[in-house]
């Protein structure tokens, strides 16, 4: 295996987007991204309310927006796209969390890859490559779409630092999971570290070019993506190789790489490095040698979160996951709203998210609409902390309509009036014909 290369650098307001285009160019991003293709911002979105940490950065998308106009990009070979699940809204979270502004700022296309775009069978798509899935011809016996459009694609990757619940850190590689799969990935669950690595597979062989940029500005511990503690941390990371980033990411945080399943699997097929002392850092190295000395995920989580591993990995998995394959799934996805919607965020988010939204970057992210940049960045955020609205009842209220569109687009019961009005079109009768 070939040395891999992580770029690491330190970031302030006043900079950021210097420091993005420093970043990208350390870590070779013009080497691996092919300028005649397409080049797809996957942007992430793990709450639609905004939470210090959990989502793609409007600095972010500006920073990678910025670097690839200025080194001779074609902006109109750049989009943003997005996919959903559904408990997340992926139209609320892109103007929650300030990334739409950013697009149109730009003129780039916005596209959600679930709405009026073509998904093909991935044996269409990867052929053989498929005889070596770990363990999606398992989950999947009839087989799986993706998104035709991202064949033959750059896709950028903007993940944030962060802890996850299911995977223990999640960043460039779970990044794919919001993109390649569609609304029933959580049949994936109970083999998620291996989903990670078949999904690996599959972009190696679909995409001209792989890159993701990592935004630590904030930085988000505890029982994750959504329910943590995030903290400023003033740091940017980027490479081409996603486990390698994502080993440096769990390596800052505190974890050993090599302990955490996805990264291993993933290191020991030779799809990248996860051995930190293999990966070359580049930049600000002693900042990529920090130990934040984080929590993880599961020391205190959440009841969601608790539940959530009984029924994929403990008591409850015997009498209660087999549901979530049935048209009975949608009532994980009414307790999912419920809990953190209507119940955590309003309750316990301000206490979690006032450091973060007191400091430059909270800052930063409360006026971001109406400061001025310069090439550099922002010569100044404001005084004013970024504002927490959704308290008590108005955030209760606002979770319903999330709630009813979680019902109403259930995958499960979307198949239904798919097969409903199929068997209702003239000359799709099931009746045997004469």
């Amino acid at each position: 295996m070939g040395a891999s290369r992580v770029a690491v650098v330190k970031t302030r307001p006043g900079s950021v987007f210097a420091d993005y285009h420093r970043l990208m160019n350390l870590a070779g991003y013009q080497e691996v991204l092919d300028r005649g293709s397409d080049t797809a911002l996957k942007v992430n979105i793990s709450w639609h309310y905004f939470f210090p940490g959990s989502s793609t950065t409007p600095w972010q998308l500006e920073g990678v927006i910025r670097t690839l106009l200025s080194d001779g990009f074609s902006r109109d070979r750049i989009h943003a796209c997005h996919n959903r699940t559904v408990v997340i809204d992926a139209h609320l979270g892109e103007r929650e969390n300030k990334q739409v502004h950013v697009v149109e700022a730009f003129g780039l296309r916005n596209i959600h890859l679930y709405e009026d775009e073509e998904w093909i069978d991935v044996r269409t798509a990867v052929g053989d490559l498929t005889d070596r899935f770990l363990c999606l011809n398992e989950v999947y016996r009839d087989g799986f779409m993706i998104p035709k459009r991202l064949i033959g694609e750059n896709i950028i990757h903007l993940p944030t630092i962060k802890t996850h619940i299911f995977t223990t850190t999640t960043g460039a590689m779970k990044n794919a999971f919001g993109g390649l799969l569609n609304e029933r990935r959580h049949w994936t669950h109970p083999v998620i570290h291996e989903t990670l690595v078949d999904l690996l597979r599959i972009q190696q062989k679909i995409h001209t070019g792989i890159f993701a940029v990592m935004d630590g500005t904030f930085a988000g511990d505890g029982p994750g993506p959504r329910c943590m503690t995030p903290h400023v941390k003033d740091l940017l990371l980027a490479s081409s190789d996603m486990v390698a980033i994502d080993a440096i990411s769990a390596k800052l945080m505190g974890f050993d790489p090599l302990s955490i399943k996805y990264i291993r699997l993933a290191h020991e097929a030779g799809l990248g490095c996860g051995d930190p002392r293999e990966i070359e850092i580049v930049g600000d190295e002693e900042a990529g040698r920090e130990n934040w000395h984080f929590v993880g995920p599961f020391k205190k989580m959440t009841f969601a979160s608790r539940m959530q591993h009984r029924i994929y990995w403990g008591s409850l998995k015997k009498p209660i996951e087999w549901s979530l394959k049935t048209v009975l799934a949608p009532w994980s996805y009414i307790a999912s709203v419920t809990y953190h919607d209507s119940f955590w965020y309003p309750l316990f988010a301000r206490k979690k998210m006032a450091a973060a939204l007191s400091s430059h970057w909270g800052r930063l992210f409360r006026n971001y609409e109406t400061l001025q940049a310069t090439e550099r960045g922002f010569e100044t955020v404001g005084t004013e902390s970024a504002p927490f609205k959704r308290t008590g009842w108005r955030a209760a209220v606002r979770s319903i309509p999330i709630l009813f569109k979680s019902i109403k687009e259930a995958p499960e019961f979307i198949q239904r009036r798919k097969r409903r009005k199929k068997s209702e079109t003239p000359g799709n009768s099931s009746r045997k014909q004469d």
